[in-house]
């Protein structure tokens, strides 16, 4: 059975707090696991949430600003403890190569399991396979960052009564997928196109075009927003979006679920960020993030 869901490491931004650790994003992807800005105390919070080593596959970093980052060197060597049966790949701006290879060997370790390094330094899919594509778009932060985004290819949904009208029926109908054509009856004359779920993921960024390209059409965004409205010249000093901007995008790009995280640790009302996002217009669903959420990707579009 697929399992499609976010599990939320931590939610702070630069300074963690009591109650919201470093960044750390894992997303369950069917048999996949994609870990998002492992930041400081990821592998605890990992323990907390039942997450593995095993469970991942892909590490993708954003940036390498210490809060999103940090946490490589003990996920890395995590992994090679525990001896991860297939190699994990991971992706981040090729500008930070070197804060890479510094985290990768900050100390002495066995290195038992294939790493793979696929840094990232253009626009456009990184990664093609059957279930997801796999894309980075260029941010606006004082240093290099990408925004990821997986797309899953668009399928067909199968239309019983436009099956029963053909007279396919039984063994004929897997045919018919298969073959795309039976005895004259084309797949697209009994079904229509199902779109694939697409997923984004953002973190520290002001307003700009790569923001609305990874947001476009997604079936869940994750994305900062570190600051609430009132303190928007900050957000654009820092390269950084505010509560009302992020559902702003969302608004615009027809997300259907908005996840808020990365927040400064100058609030103390939580509550204000949804408030925010529905007073800037956003009408889909809205998720406050908290440290150890575990939030399911939306059903596929009807």
């Amino acid at each position: 059975m697929s399992v499609r869901e976010l599990v939320v490491l931590g939610t702070a931004s630069q300074v963690p707090t009591r109650h919201r650790n470093h960044n750390g994003y894992l997303l369950r992807w069917d048999g996949e696991g994609f870990l998002f800005d492992p930041g400081e105390g990821t592998q605890r919070q990992m323990l907390r949430a039942g997450v593995a080593a095993h469970d991942i596959n892909r590490i993708c970093v954003t940036h390498f600003h210490g809060d999103h980052s940090l946490g490589l060197a003990g996920v890395i060597q995590r992994i090679n403890l525990d001896k991860v049966p297939h190699p994990v790949s991971a992706h981040y701006p090729r500008s930070g190569q070197r804060f890479f290879d510094r985290l990768r060997y900050a100390t002495a370790y066995r290195e038992t399991v294939a790493l793979l390094e696929a840094p990232v330094d253009t626009d456009g899919p990184l990664v093609r396979t059957p279930g997801y594509t796999l894309e980075a778009r260029r941010l606006s932060h004082p240093v290099e960052a990408y925004g990821y985004r997986i797309v899953e290819p668009d399928g067909r949904r199968m239309l019983p009564d436009r099956l029963a009208a053909h007279g396919v029926k039984g063994p004929d109908v897997g045919r018919l997928q298969r073959e795309g054509s039976l005895n004259g009856v084309a797949l697209e004359d009994v079904s229509e196109v199902r779109r694939g779920q697409r997923f984004a993921f953002v973190m520290d960024t002001r307003l700009c075009d790569g923001v609305y390209a990874l947001a476009e059409g997604c079936d869940m965004l994750v994305i900062e927003s570190t600051f609430l409205d009132e303190d928007e010249s900050l957000a654009v000093e820092f390269g950084h979006l505010t509560a009302g901007q992020a559902a702003g995008v969302a608004r615009e790009a027809g997300v259907r679920h908005l996840v808020l995280t990365h927040f400064s640790q100058r609030y103390t009302d939580p509550a204000e960020f949804e408030r925010q996002a529905r007073a800037a217009g956003y009408e889909g669903d809205v998720t406050v993030a908290r440290d150890l959420d575990r939030i399911q990707l939306p059903k596929r579009r009807a």
